[in-house]
Order: structure tokens, then sequence, then C-alpha cells
């Protein structure tokens, strides 16, 4: 596997997958989960029930988004991968958050929850062939390749663990 040429999906994508080395999605995705847990492990629960600035999230927000959304797009992966044919829907990200209660978990446990799904969704992609990979579906009216979404996950996670360090983690 390697990172997706434009085509396989939406223009707008692109911000995610330009913060990422060309490599395999499976040494990327590892990586973070090293990166994530070395940079949260020691955090204490005050900082992270904090936001940066009124009306944003606090961290322990921003680690429970990324739960959702890989959750989200691995989901979309399997789906299209498998031969689902349907219009998938999209999610707003906000209204996740108002409903999940991440207030009411630790960031310790946020960081397990994350670093086990992570391990989890591994292992599907491993299993993943390469016309698995190639096959096309859509998201709304994006249409994304399996190869992409999987590259996307890891794009919008290094997004966010930039915005941690600069926001969070100062």
């Amino acid at each position: 596997m390697s990172i997706p040429s434009p085509g396989e999906y939406p223009e707008y994508k692109f911000i995610y997958l330009n913060l990422l080395e060309d490599d395999d999605i499976v040494n990327i995705l590892s990586r973070q989960s090293n990166e994530l847990r070395d940079m949260l492990s020691n955090v204490p629960e005050e900082i992270a029930d904090k936001s940066y600035a009124f009306g944003k999230w606090t961290l322990k927000e921003v680690i429970g988004h990324l739960l959702d959304n890989e959750r989200v797009f691995i989901a979309r992966a399997l789906r299209i991968a498998r031969g689902d044919k349907q219009r998938l829907p999209g999610y707003e990200p906000d209204d996740y958050i108002k409903n999940a209660k991440w207030f009411d978990r630790t960031l310790k446990s946020l960081l397990e929850e994350m670093l086990l799904l992570r391990a989890a969704d591994i292992l599907l992609i491993k299993s993943f062939d390469v016309n698995d990979l190639q096959r096309r579906g859509f998201v709304e009216d994006d249409e994304y390749t399996v190869n992409s979404i999987l590259y996307v996950i890891a794009g919008h996670e290094k997004h966010h663990i930039n915005f941690i360090k600069e926001n969070y983690l100062k």
C-alpha cells in the first residue's frame, strides 16, 4: 500500500494526505499509536479536561473525536472492501461530541481504547488484498478507494496530533 493518487479521494482531503510520508499505511498507523501513547500517557487529568480556548473541545473531546472518526472511517472502508454498493452517509463530529460524555472518562481510559481500537483496525487492514484496497465507493457525493480512506484516517489523526502539541501541550 502506498499513499493514494489524486482521483482516489475527494480533493479536499488532500489537506490530511499531505501531512503523511509515503509509507505503508500499517507502518504509519503503528507509529501514530506509539506517538499518541508517548504524548498522552503522562498528561494530568486537569489538563485533559480543559480546552485551549473558550468554546473549543477539551483534550478528552479531541481524543474522543479521534475514536469516533476512526470507527466511522474504518466502517466505511470495511463496507466498501466487502463490496457494499450503498452510498454511505456522512457524519457531523460536533453532534457526536455533544452526545458522547467524554468528560465522564479518564484520559487514560480514552488512550487505552484508542490503542486497542487501532490494533484491531490494523489487523483488519492487513486482511485487505489489492483488490479490496482498490474498490471504490461513495460517502455522500464523494468517491473514495478503500486505500484512500485508510490514509485519510492517518492524515486526520496526524492533523490532530499536531494540533494537540501546538494547543494543549505547549
